[in-house]
């Protein structure tokens, strides 16, 4: 084997043992899905859809694909007679690219969840004087914003909005959301001005699946869901759709936007589909939710601004301006503390995308290596002594200041001591929690 490249692995296997993955949007995959991913499924070429390849030698690739469709079908309890599902997509943000681009015209108008609201860059992200995404330049993009005061939905002004706007597709989905989105008002709201309602589950696949959050597939025109966050998978996307509208998603996928799927991706997803229809994954699902409430309950107490005042998923979102910290130096600091987490945006942040004013972190990962309530206390903690620790350290406004004062403060993090007998600390609680 390549020794810099195994060196490497054994160095990310040794980080991954010995730290708190708490990135909501990260989880640890099965053996059986690893071993599916690495298979000889990567050799094959499969352009086209089961059965109607434009290549051949796909007898058993056909197979395999069209065993995956019907384990994610039956997951989430639907009826091929009424939907129809691609697991070719790539990953979330080509996913999203290939439905909205089946089911508009370029021009027409889209209606989607700010992101620093808690939204996705693939919903059309855009600022007042640049497109960012290819979305916001092919479509016409106008977004929704939470209340100013809750920081949560307010539905009878996502319905005003959407009439005035009168748009073509209506997106929801949170990467930073905390709370249960309504998908029940959002269906009705899309169907009352003659609007696709696409449900982007990216976050909460796995806590759907396991009974843990509503469903929306009775109110969604399409759902999309990433494989490797809550649901446990490979790097990969679903998409699922009404079954007239299916075909198009199909082909839009499929010559559209790429080219031959990865089918060791998909070997992966069917092995981990079939292991979210396990008894033991509905148990895991709840006790993500359980395990972040216990966090976020727990902040609350300490002082700290919880975005939307808890959480109902697996996330919580940290507002850290009230304590005057830094976000950069809490989510650097915390690593050194061997507990990763990422920096974010909060609603209404005054902060950058590079400088915001968040915290994110959630539980998907720890609780996949047995942690409960009682490790959440414990890390809660930890994350609060660190936050005492560096809360006076701020980044510079001025660039040059800047770029000296990150030098300095990762070298002072480095070594300092209460950061790293927390460390010790983790490595010694990951110790007890093997990796799956």
């Amino acid at each position: 084997m390549d020794k810099q490249v195994s060196r490497l692995i054994s160095q990310e296997t040794k980080r991954q043992r010995n730290q708190l993955e708490m990135i909501p949007s990260e989880n640890y995959a099965s053996r059986s899905v690893r071993a599916a991913v690495g298979s000889v499924f990567m050799n094959k070429y499969a352009e086209g859809q089961a059965r109607k390849r434009y290549f051949q030698g796909n007898s058993i690739v056909d197979e395999l694909e069209s065993l995956c469709k019907t384990r994610a079908l039956r997951l989430f309890g639907l009826s091929e007679n009424d939907w129809g599902v691609n697991v070719q997509a790539l990953s979330g943000s080509p996913a999203n690219l290939a439905i909205i681009a089946a089911l508009l015209e370029p021009g027409e108008k889209i209606l989607s969840m700010y992101l620093p609201d808690g939204g996705h860059l693939s919903h059309g992200w855009q600022l007042p004087d640049k497109k960012v995404t290819l979305v916001s330049k092919i479509w016409d993009i106008t977004f929704y914003h939470v209340n100013p005061d809750s920081r949560l939905f307010d539905y009878d002004q996502i319905a005003k909005q959407a009439k005035e706007v009168g748009p073509k597709l209506l997106i929801s989905g949170g990467t930073a959301y905390p709370r249960e989105i309504d998908h029940a008002r959002m269906g009705a709201i899309a169907k009352s001005v003659g609007a696709y309602y696409l449900a982007d589950v990216s976050h909460e696949a796995g806590l759907i699946a396991g009974g843990a959050n509503t469903s929306p597939f009775p109110y969604a025109d399409a759902v999309m869901m990433t494989t490797h966050k809550t649901l446990r998978g490979p790097r990969g996307a679903i998409i699922f759709s009404k079954k007239e509208l299916s075909q198009a998603i199909d082909q839009s996928v499929f010559p559209s936007i790429q080219g031959g799927p990865h089918e060791h991706t998909i070997a992966g997803i069917a092995v981990a589909l079939e292991e979210a229809a396990a008894p033991e994954f509905m148990a895991y699902a709840k006790q993500v939710v359980t395990n972040a409430r216990v966090l976020a309950k727990h902040f609350v107490n300490e002082g700290l601004d919880v975005v939307g005042g808890g959480t109902d998923k697996h996330l919580v979102l940290i507002d850290l301006r009230n304590i005057g910290a830094s976000a950069w130096v809490v989510a650097w600091a915390l690593e050194y503390a061997n507990i990763i987490v990422n920096r974010n945006t909060v609603p209404f942040d005054t902060g950058s995308s590079v400088y915001p004013s968040g915290i994110r972190l959630g539980t998907p990962a720890i609780t996949t290596r047995g942690m409960k309530e009682a490790e959440m206390h414990l890390i809660a903690s930890w994350i609060m002594e660190v936050i005492n620790e560096v809360g006076d350290m701020k980044v510079p406004e001025d660039k040059e200041q800047r770029k000296a004062f990150i030098a300095k403060t990762k070298k002072e993090l480095a070594i300092n001591k209460k950061i790293l007998a927390i460390a010790r600390d983790v490595k010694s609680l990951c110790a007890k929690f093997p990796l799956p």
